[in-house]
């Protein structure tokens, strides 16, 4: 890249980060904005407030961006509850712009838990990721609709990426360490 390239890609991710800041900061806080409104190279979203209003936490809004076709940014980190977005000086236009329409659009769904238009405990935040089986089994029990779970926004509808599992308890496998390595006597065998 030379001191050149380096510093353009320091500038552009500084730009990229400001933008998603720009973008979302009339729907959500964002923490560690400079006395000019500007952040650095990373723009990190408060989401505090909604597990109190609407029963949401950080895990729900993560996860929530599966169904958008989004892996999570950091979570809690350095602030427990927020999620720290760091786009690189590779990210488009397009591509901020898509992260940004998903946040905005699960904002509007964090809006119908608090207005009391969606269930606090039975909600799309709350059920995600949702998977193609739980969309077609034709077990549908939620009172949201299946297609406002897998295709929150219209963009999904021509290119979908689908979580191949559901939401699982996050401690329970720290909790439950299970080794799926062969036995002791197998590494014997092997050496001899």
């Amino acid at each position: 890249m030379g001191r050149d390239g380096l510093k353009k890609a320091t500038e552009v991710a500084i730009l990229n980060a400001n933008y998603v800041a720009r973008r979302l900061q009339s729907h959500f806080p964002i923490l560690y904005m400079g006395s000019s409104g500007m952040v650095a190279h990373e723009c990190i979203v408060d989401l505090r407030a909604f597990k109190d209003s609407a029963d949401v936490s950080v895990e729900d809004v993560a996860k929530r961006l599966i169904d958008y076709g989004f892996h999570a940014p950091t979570m809690s980190w350095p602030v427990g509850g927020t999620l720290m977005i760091e786009p690189t000086e590779s990210e488009s236009k397009v591509e901020l712009d898509r992260f940004c329409d998903a946040m905005i659009a699960i904002r509007r769904e964090i809006d119908a838990i608090e207005q009391g238009v969606m269930d606090r405990q039975d909600n799309p935040l709350r059920n995600a990721p949702h998977t193609m089986i739980n969309i077609i089994d034709g077990d549908w029990t939620h009172p949201y609709s299946a297609i406002e779970a897998a295709f929150p926004v219209n963009t999904l509808r021509k290119e979908k990426y689908w979580p191949p599992v559901n939401r699982i308890d996050q401690v329970h496998g720290d909790r439950h360490f299970v080794c799926s390595c062969p036995p002791l006597t197998a590494y014997e065998e092997a050496a001899e």
